[in-house]
C-alpha cells in the first residue's frame, strides 16, 4: 500500500510539468547552442529543482519519498 501511495505522489507530482516544455524544448525552440545553451540549462535545471522542492515539501515528503519525488520531477522538466 506504500508503495501504490509513492507511486501515486509521484505521477501527480509530474503532472505539474506536463503542460509546460521541458527546458530541452525550449532550448531547441530557442536555438541555443554552446554556452548560451549550458547556461540556460543550469539555469533551467535549478529553476526546475527548486520548484520540484517546494512540491515535496507541500506533499510532506522526506526521505527516499522525497528525493525519488524530486528526481524524477526534476527529470521531466529538464527533459532529455
Amino acid at each position: 500500500m506504500t508503495r501504490t501511495l509513492l507511486i501515486a505522489l509521484v505521477l501527480a507530482g509530474s503532472a505539474s510539468f506536463a503542460h509546460a516544455q521541458s527546458c530541452s524544448v525550449q532550448a531547441g525552440d530557442k536555438k541555443l547552442a554552446g554556452a548560451a545553451k549550458t547556461s540556460f540549462m543550469t539555469r533551467c535545471e535549478k529553476d526546475a529543482t527548486a520548484t520540484c522542492d517546494k512540491q515535496a515539501a507541500d506533499k510532506k515528503l522526506a526521505g527516499a519519498a522525497k528525493a525519488s519525488f524530486t528526481k524524477k520531477c526534476v527529470s521531466d522538466a529538464v527533459g532529455g
